[in-house]
């Protein structure tokens, strides 16, 4: 045996020993909710039990912040640490040589789950590196005009202003209600505030604060029949509930894949429809050969193989759970906590209850109270975890649980929110 044959023998030995019992429990369990609804298996807590069991979470703390980042399951840590340790015997040889190369293999997988050809899938480290790419790649001239919401992700927006300062475009921001009136609402105020300038529009597959799903497919045809581009920001859908991005016709489409993917913290993909790679520039410099290749996103320079090659531990997992039962489950838990506390004068949900327009991501605002100190309580006073979202339009605290979250922590959840009010 050569030195190559024995590096090659010892990265199989590795990968083929990185699957556990867990997943084997959750498609046991997936297999015998054959023929029922997702609508069913989502009240099921003895299913609900055997996923909680992949899961490594520390259950003294009520974690309803899954929306910042999501704990992987245990399968896909083992996964990212023995890649590490491989990657750390070499690192040129085992990290480069053998490791790397299996990112191939990852984009292959994504682009499966995405629905898309693989060369239009890069892989990247978070939406934020995913989307930026896409919002500096493409050319824009003094006075044009970008297009997008005021509730979109703040990071975006900033994007856009900077180059606002340096090159001159113009940024335009348009207002929604919460929650909106319907998906027709949220179309006419994209139709309506386009202009002979708009030569790029932004949008959220699902805002990450109140959890809004947008009509992207809609909103991508009307601009595609005025030759304008969209970038959509998908970096709290994917995996989230189901969809195909080849069913969105969009441009571009950012993900971070340490939310609801559940892979390593520090991963995420970028898609761009083929016809439009050559046309964008890298945010990282990239050669004038690699003009065509989806690869040129990747350009970051030396950054660790075993993150991104864990990536396909993750949509394992989700495969085995299936995202439709994924989605029925994040809805019901939001819609326990949500129902209750609607019954309180205090309370406002911000959150549409339409399925269509709506999932894990909940959102409650307050009559008569800060949220900033609801939301300081619920941490300093009962381990609960959630997000603070100030806006200048509303304020309150959005609320992310999991697959792993219990009744009983959506309940204390909901106890503890209605013992600060009587003190409000």
């Amino acid at each position: 045996m050569n030195r190559r044959n024995f590096f090659q023998l010892a990265a199989g030995t590795a990968v083929a020993t990185l699957q556990d019992h867990a997943i084997e429990r959750v498609s046991a369990a997936a297999t015998s909710t054959k023929g029922r609804t997702p609508e069913d298996i989502a009240a099921d807590e003895d299913f609900w039990s055997e996923i909680r069991s992949a899961f490594s979470v520390d259950r003294n703390i009520v974690n309803l912040n899954n929306g910042y980042c999501s704990p992987s399951p245990r399968t896909v840590q083992d996964a990212m640490r023995r890649y590490l340790d491989y990657s750390d015997m070499g690192p040129w040889h085992t990290m480069v040589n053998v490791l790397e190369r299996q990112a191939e293999a990852v984009r292959t997988r994504l682009a499966a789950a995405a629905g898309c050809d693989p060369e239009e899938i890069a892989i990247t480290r978070n939406s934020s590196e995913s989307l930026e790419n896409a919002q500096y790649g493409v050319d824009l001239q003094r006075g044009d005009e970008v297009l997008t919401t005021n509730q979109d992700y703040p990071r975006m927006l900033t994007t856009f202003r900077q180059r606002e300062r340096r090159e001159g475009i113009v940024l335009k921001t348009i207002s929604f209600p919460v929650p909106p009136p319907g998906m027709d609402d949220l179309y006419q105020r994209f139709e309506k505030a386009v202009t002979p300038k708009t030569r790029l529009i932004l949008v959220c597959h699902i805002t990450n604060r109140t959890g809004q799903i947008f009509p992207v497919k809609r909103i991508c045809q009307m601009a595609h029949a005025r030759n304008i581009p969209v970038i959509v920001d998908g970096a709290h859908a994917f995996s989230h509930f189901p969809y195909k991005i080849s069913d969105l016709d969009c441009d571009y489409y950012g993900v971070s894949l340490h939310k609801w993917t559940y892979a390593p913290v520090g991963t995420g993909f970028l898609y761009v429809r083929k016809s439009r790679i050559a046309s964008t520039w890298s945010l990282m410099a990239s050669g004038e050969r690699q003009a065509g290749d989806i690869r040129k996103f990747e350009e970051i320079g030396t950054h660790p193989a075993a993150n991104h090659n864990a990536i396909s531990e993750a949509l394992i997992f989700n495969e085995s759970l299936g995202i439709d039962r994924k989605a029925a489950r994040l809805r019901y838990l939001r819609d326990r906590w949500a129902n209750r506390l609607s019954q309180n004068s205090k309370c406002r949900i911000l959150h549409s209850p339409d399925p269509a327009q709506s999932c894990g991501i909940g959102f409650l605002a307050f009559n008569g109270a800060d949220a900033a100190r609801i939301q300081s309580a619920l941490w300093s006073k009962y381990n609960i975890l959630t997000a603070l979202m100030p806006h200048e339009e509303y304020t309150g605290i959005r609320v992310t649980p999991n697959v792993y979250t219990t009744l009983r922590d959506i309940d204390t959840f909901s106890e503890m929110v209605e013992k600060e009010l009587r003190s409000a």
